[in-house]
């Protein structure tokens, strides 16, 4: 199979965190591309050859490779500029850069964590460690509809992922986290946020 494909196509696992962000501004930006699903372990022939790393998600814009989950989600904001989302503004644009970083330091690499489930003794520590770092921001869901803003950003589409996710791991987030619990909601309603969802995610919530 040739490597090189006329038109964009996203490689994208199923269940995998980095990959919903992914979906999630794709389907925001009604992006046509498309969508390889790839299942852990039976890496396509032209990712194998693309992408040093054999890491998901990996996009294929003609002749330029992504690789990185972050670098694909800019990169897509700045090709598609409508809707934006990222802000204009150099100063409130490096705020949401480094909201972004301390969701995939703090959130992403706990669910990571849970998800590999090396020792399964440690798993309802770091469900603990999990709900009560989200819990530590709730203040920070009351300010804006969305987080620190009043539209969709890519920082909205990295905590969803996460957020669709808590009742799969068995977090039940606490009375005083209402505030998260009514920004997931109006995330989770979202036409694009539907769209994004694979049928494993689907099924994290029946």
């Amino acid at each position: 199979m040739s490597s090189r494909r006329s038109i964009m196509t996203l490689f994208s696992a199923p269940a995998d965190l980095w990959s919903h962000r992914t979906r999630i501004v794709l389907a925001e930006k009604s992006i046509d591309l498309e969508i390889v699903s790839v299942a852990a372990g039976s890496l396509p022939e032209d990712l194998l050859d693309l992408n040093p790393y054999h890491s998901l998600p990996t996009l294929v814009d003609r002749d330029l490779v992504l690789y990185d989950s972050r670098v694909i989600i800019e990169y897509l904001d700045e090709r598609f500029p409508h809707p934006p989302l990222m802000p204009v503004d150099p100063v409130t644009r490096a705020q949401f850069r480094l909201a972004l970083y301390r969701i995939e330091r703090d959130w992403y690499s706990l669910v990571e964590q849970i998800e590999r489930g090396e020792d399964r003794r440690q798993l309802p520590k770091l469900r603990k460690i999990l709900l009560d770092t989200i819990v530590q921001g709730v203040e920070l869901f009351q300010l804006k509809p969305f987080f620190l803003a009043d539209e969709f950003s890519l920082v909205d589409a990295t905590l969803a992922p996460v957020l669709w996710r808590l009742p799969h791991y068995q977090i039940e987030l606490p009375p005083k986290a209402q505030p998260i619990v009514k920004y997931a909601h109006r995330i989770f309603a979202r036409p694009a946020f539907a769209r994004a969802l694979s049928d494993v995610e689907r099924a994290m919530q029946r």
